[in-house]
């Protein structure tokens, strides 16, 4: 399990979650699969780098390593879709963004039933164990999902993507005095374009954990990919990634 995961519990009552940043695709997967996606080009590029300040702010991160190739630890168990109507990928996405056929033949009931029980249960377990301790310490707990995507996918959105875009399950995972302190923190600023539950309103994590009459809180961030990234090259910005991670700070600050 070490191998699968990275955790840190710090004593912040935020929690990061990174699920898609992982390219690790183990070897009775990748045997069944095409050669474009044992690169897992569609994974969330640099994210666990953009948040890394989590440690210089006490704040606990926990990154799973396993590709969401393997399988999607943002999707429900019972791969129920996120957005009825739209384009969107499984619990185990068989095709790629681009909507090329990632395997030579799709993975059985069985299989995906192992993944879960291998990869999906073990990261949901860590989260709701630390919003637990979180919660007892602190008597409310914030969960962050952090996530970006290039800005441009036709698949998923029409044009390019605003620059960061929040997801609240249109309000019901987090309070508004908690949506309202990180707004204010994107209003003060003017270099990037954001929205509130736009074409992402949050995934299964954010949905699922996010309960503030019970306390626990939960957002969503989209980063697009342009803001700290060469899209074409897919090779890290360092001067571009630093401005987004100045507001990032002062955004998951103002949570607390």
């Amino acid at each position: 399990m070490a191998k699968d995961y990275l955790f840190h519990h710090r004593n912040s009552p935020v929690l990061f979650s990174i699920p898609h940043d992982g390219n690790l695709i183990p070897d009775e997967v990748a045997k069944n699969m095409h050669e474009f996606a044992l690169s897992s080009p569609d994974r969330d590029y640099f994210v666990a780098q953009l948040f890394s300040f989590a440690k210089d702010f006490d704040i606990s991160l926990l990154k799973t390593n396993i590709s969401r190739y393997v399988i999607d630890m943002n999707r429900p168990a019972d791969n129920k879709p996120l957005y009825p109507g739209q384009s969107g990928t499984e619990l185990c996405p068989t095709t790629s963004f681009e909507e090329e056929e990632l395997y030579k033949s799709k993975p059985d009931h069985a299989e995906i039933q192992r993944r879960i029980e291998q990869y999906w249960q073990p990261y949901h377990q860590i989260i709701q164990d630390k919003l637990e301790t979180i919660k007892q310490q602190h008597g409310f707990a914030i969960l962050v999902d952090c996530h970006s995507i290039k800005s441009k996918v036709p698949r998923f959105f029409n044009g390019q993507l605003p620059d960061i875009n929040i997801g609240t399950n249109s309000g019901a995972s987090c309070s508004q005095e908690i949506s309202d302190k990180f707004e204010a923190v994107l209003k003060a600023q003017s270099k990037y374009t954001y929205v509130f539950n736009g074409r992402f309103k949050g995934g299964y994590i954010t949905r699922h954990y996010g309960n503030p009459d019970n306390g626990i809180h939960a957002i969503q961030i989209e980063l697009s990919q342009i803001n700290y990234m060469d899209e074409n090259t897919n090779r890290y910005d360092v001067a571009k990634a630093e401005q987004l991670k100045t507001v990032l700070i002062r955004a998951v600050n103002a949570l607390c």
